[in-house]
């Protein structure tokens, strides 16, 4: 509490508390807001704290403690006072206190140096103590309150000195008696001790523990000085009778099954005897079959490719049967399993027109169910699985998913109110649609954040393709940029899982400021569906090394630095290239 009176700054009740939490917060009898559980904290407030005495818990409210601690009494109010006439004034208020120049004590610091004068005062004597009980809290004669008497026992400590008043050998018991009693718990006494009974006395109290000053042996008695060492052995031995009863019971359990097992062991051995008579009798009929159909089919497998007869006709049968059993448990279940069970030679010819036949009808059904949407989602997927497999990491992770041909209406952010896929070439293309003929008919488009050139500055776009041109639309539903599917020489994307992709154009015709540089979670999607607009696989290209070359606005060359991290970003490096980190 010094510490924060003096300490620079503005202290106040609230900091002083803090750092009593910090420092004594682990103490058992202190308690605050910050330390407390769920339950303690309903009942303490912020600004207090409580604190465990000997008479129980005092809850103390923290405000005012470091005003009261301070003593603002100063030195020239001190040198007023000791001028005054007024005796007992003067006697509070004297001249040694001017004459020393250190900062006056705090509130805390007098209470501890009284505290320590009397301590000392105190243990210079020999204390004797008068307990007084106080009846009732009103001062009315001939009023007995429990409640306040019982509270004030408890906490004065006469309990504890009673009982200490008390403390002797309460228990004597002649050794034979304590012997008798207890002895099931030392292994050295149970179940006979072959000594004297003050010998098997001794040899169990050592057993147990007890310690010198907890009993002494007579020549005919025990005596225990503490009801607690009574109560632990007959706790003791209270646990030991369920542990003797229970070995009672096993040994009486143990000698009865025996007799019961002898019993049954001689019905056993004659009930044997005549069953092994019996499946002894039904072995030898087995074998005797068993005999002549081995010697049946091994005779038509010596004449296994001989023309049919009686010989060879059951093997043959045999065969079949058995191929069209294995046969149908293992056709595929799909048209890409081509797993076919091998038939024997017998069957060969039957098994190529069964190959034959299956695979057909599969194919058939499988065509059947086939939606137009879906024929036309799996050529989009063979189109990529060409161009991306075994090139872009992330790749295998999609290819469980279809391709999101999204429609404009329903998914671009920034063009709120178009509703539709009629409504948006009225407002987007309305004025390019006069000038074209046919007009613009959009077949993919999907969000994209188009980089600049010059600095890579960010731009949401909404990337629409048509069947002969890229347009590049803004917020405002203003086309800012026309790439001409002709002009396109190619598309590069990195072999990450990053979402970059970089438009390589034509520099030689007029209008084309460099390449650009589009970043869309549609990647895959993308390119699949530029590829298949410009009917040409080859113009997609998943670059091996880390680095994307483009061409800027000043027909200079960038770069775009590709790698892996923690975690994925886009920023524009120290050395002027764009940075792509995708995450590992």
């Amino acid at each position: 509490m010094d510490e924060e009176c003096v300490r620079p700054g503005d202290p106040t009740d609230e900091t002083f508390l803090t750092k009593m939490s910090n420092n004594i917060g682990g103490h058992l009898h202190f308690t605050s807001h910050e330390t407390a559980d769920k339950s303690t904290r309903k009942k303490l407030g912020r600004t207090e704290f409580k604190l465990k005495h000997y008479a129980g818990d005092v809850t103390y409210f923290i405000k005012g403690f470091l005003e009261k601690n301070n003593d603002l009494l100063f030195r020239d109010l001190k040198k007023v006072m000791t001028q005054t006439t007024n005796s007992v004034t003067l006697d509070m208020f004297t001249d040694k206190e001017l004459e020393n120049k250190k900062r006056p004590d705090s509130a805390a610091t007098s209470f501890k140096q009284s505290l320590s004068q009397l301590m000392t005062i105190l243990m210079s004597k020999e204390p004797s103590y008068v307990r007084c009980i106080k009846p009732n809290d009103s001062k009315r004669s001939s009023i007995f309150s429990r409640s306040i008497v019982e509270h004030q026992v408890k906490y004065l400590g006469l309990m504890e000195n009673l009982r200490v008043r008390r403390a002797g050998f309460a228990y004597r018991r002649p050794h034979k008696f304590f012997l008798q009693r207890y002895k099931s718990l030392c292994p050295d006494t149970w179940p006979q001790y072959s000594g004297t009974d003050k010998e098997g006395v001794q040899v169990l109290v050592d057993h147990l523990s007890y310690q010198p000053d907890d009993y002494k042996i007579g020549n005919t008695k025990i005596f225990i000085r503490l009801p607690k060492v009574l109560f632990a052995t007959e706790e003791l031995f209270a646990a030991r009778k369920h542990e003797l009863a229970t070995s009672i019971q096993a040994k009486f359990k143990g000698h009865y099954q025996r007799k019961s097992y002898l019993r049954m062991k001689v019905a056993v051995i004659m009930i044997a005897k005549h069953w092994r008579r019996v499946l002894a009798k039904r072995l030898l009929e087995k074998r005797k079959w068993a005999t002549l159909v081995v010697r049946k089919y091994i005779k038509g497998f010596i004449l296994r490719n001989e023309p049919e007869c009686e010989e060879n006709k059951g093997f043959i049968h045999f065969t079949r049967y058995n191929y069209l059993i294995r046969l149908r448990d293992s056709l595929p279940k799909t048209v890409l399993d081509k797993s076919w069970p091998q038939a024997p030679r017998l069957v060969q010819e039957a098994n190529d027109y069964m190959r034959e036949l299956v695979m057909s009808n599969m194919v058939r059904k499988y065509c059947n169910t086939i939606s137009p949407e879906r024929k036309s989602q799996m050529e989009l997927k063979v189109l990529a699985e060409s161009i991306f497999k075994g090139q872009k990491s992330s790749y295998s992770a999609r290819v469980k998913d279809l391709f999101s041909l999204y429609t404009p209406a329903d998914h671009i952010v920034g063009l709120q109110g178009i509703s539709g896929l009629n409504q948006l070439h009225t407002q987007v293309f309305s004025k390019l649609n006069k000038k074209l003929d046919p007009p613009v008919e959009i077949v993919y488009a999907c969000p994209a954040v188009k980089f600049d050139r010059n600095g890579y500055k960010n731009r949401d776009r909404l990337f629409m393709l048509a069947d002969n041109a890229i347009y590049l639309v803004a917020e405002k539903k203003e086309i800012k940029d026309i790439i001409l599917l002709d002009v396109l020489k190619g598309v590069s994307v990195s072999p990450f899982s990053d979402n970059i992709l970089v438009l390589h154009l034509n520099q030689t015709d007029n209008g084309v400021k460099g390449d650009v540089i589009l970043q869309t979670p549609n990647v895959y999607e993308t390119c699949t569906m530029i590829a298949m607009q410009c009917k040409d696989s080859q113009l997609i290209n998943v670059i091996s090394e880390g680095v994307i070359k483009h061409v800027l606005k000043t027909g200079k060359e960038g770069m775009i630095e590709f790698s892996t991290g923690p975690v994925a970003k886009t920023v524009k490096g120290k050395n002027g290239n764009l940075c792509v980190i995708s995450s590992a």
